[in-house]
């Protein structure tokens, strides 16, 4: 009878951590992903930057389709390769996801700002892809348009802050300094957030942003040209860098979802669903648009891709277009 009753007593055990195992975590019987606790979400900038303000609407409302609290962790410096370091080291169980920014993702893998690749990281969605625009203090009275900033930068060396060494905006002031036929200073800040600080602060005379970066802002600032092919839907009154002459194709940056290398494809599965649906949820919708958010969703396959065209563009911009 003991040994009968040792055995009953074994047998539940087993059926007891087998149904706790299904709770959370990878579940190895069913090949399904579930988190069973808080997920961390890596934001390599600033807290007020917009990667950071996007994040956290993204965030917000995916909750209720991941059925856990989403936490963004903002590691800043380095132009984003101290946040995208740790994310590459992170454990791949899932737990762990993160936002990187294109170009500026590329850029520093080219300027090798930290030890990972493009092949650290699994694609899960693409969440926003943004169009650069040139701004300035809406209270400077030398720039009323974009032609009166090209005439004055011809004529005196100006000052133009930037998110980092051959970042996107890096990128987006030398095309347009390029075309448009001058050099300017460049003035190198930490991220969007301490780009408009130094912009206001009158450090910068010009800078080149997103769209979502000003949201909430507008009357801080005076749009004088975006880097498209047609006039945003949003800003029909601004006129395209094309058609006035200057850089005269599509620019701009994406931030994706991506997780450590060595996560399972069901984790992948499970986030890009989650966050899929999120996109489409009427109240994160009303949300992305007072925000000025441009939602992209990309499947992680479709991402993937994105991420290897964008290192092709990063690794092709060469010392001539540097000026150097």
């Amino acid at each position: 009878m003991k040994k009968l009753f040792a055995l009953i007593l074994a047998l539940a055990m087993v059926f007891a951590l087998a149904a706790c195992g299904g709770e959370g975590g990878n579940n190895a019987a069913t090949g399904e992903f579930k988190p069973d606790g808080p997920i961390t979400m890596i934001v390599s900038y600033k807290a007020g930057s917009g990667t950071d303000n996007t994040a956290r609407i993204l965030a917000k409302y995916a909750e209720k389709y991941v059925g856990q609290t989403i936490v963004i962790e903002n590691v800043e410096g380095g132009s984003g390769s101290i946040g995208w370091s740790q994310l590459a080291a992170a454990d791949p169980d899932g737990m762990t996801i993160g936002f990187i920014n294109l170009p500026n993702f590329n850029s520093s893998i080219v300027e090798e700002m930290g030890t990972y690749t493009v092949d650290s990281f699994k694609a899960i969605c693409n969440h926003v892809t943004e169009t650069s625009i040139v701004i300035v203090r809406a209270d400077d009275e030398r720039f009323p348009d974009l032609n009166a900033l090209v005439a004055y930068a011809k004529e005196n060396k100006l000052n133009v802050s930037t998110n980092g060494p051959k970042a996107s905006n890096h990128i987006g002031a030398q095309a347009f300094a390029n075309s448009a036929g001058f050099t300017f200073i460049d003035v190198p800040c930490d991220g969007t957030a301490n780009q408009k600080l130094s912009l206001l602060g009158k450090e910068a005379d010009f800078c080149v942003l997103k769209l979502a970066d000003i949201a909430g802002q507008e009357a801080d600032y005076r749009i004088l040209g975006v880097f498209n092919t047609e006039r945003l839907p949003e800003l029909p009154d601004v006129p395209t860098l094309g058609e006035l002459g200057y850089y005269p194709d599509w620019l701009g940056s994406s931030r994706c979802v991506v997780a450590p290398a060595g996560v399972s494809d069901e984790v992948v599965k499970f986030y890009e669903e989650a966050f899929k649906a999120a996109m489409e949820d009427a109240e994160y919708l009303a949300a992305a648009e007072q925000a000025g958010m441009a939602t992209d969703f990309k499947a992680a396959a479709d991402t993937a891709a994105l991420i290897a065209q964008q290192q092709t563009f990063a690794e092709g911009l060469d010392d001539a277009f540097w000026g150097n």
